[in-house]
């Protein structure tokens, strides 16, 4: 064998994988340690060149009545070593809002 072949074959071992499930656990015990927001879920998991890009709601502020809740999406990004390349809120909203914006394309 070749060379080249031996360091495409030895890089493509170095790269876990990683499914779209263990990413989006990995976004969530990430985005939950570094905000301290109660998580309520994922809403999309896609993966990127560099990981995987995973949606999340939390819960921001609770109110009273818990339909007036402030909930918030983040975009988390994971890269394959499970390690937190990015985070950020993307929107903030009510939980009884009805308003449903169209998402933005990358």
């Amino acid at each position: 064998m070749s060379e080249d072949s031996d360091n495409a074959r030895s890089a493509s071992n170095e790269q876990p994988a990683l499914t779209a499930a263990q990413a989006a656990a990995v976004a969530v015990e990430c985005l939950a340690e570094l905000t301290s927001n109660d998580i309520k879920g994922v809403t999309r998991v896609e993966p990127t060149e560099d990981g995987w890009l995973v949606e999340i709601e939390a819960l921001e502020d609770r109110r009273i009545p818990p339909s007036a809740d402030i909930m918030a999406l983040y975009e988390v990004e994971i890269d394959f070593d499970e390690n937190l390349l990015a985070y950020r809120r993307i929107k903030r909203y009510s939980r009884g809002s009805t308003d449903i914006e169209p998402r933005v394309q990358r």
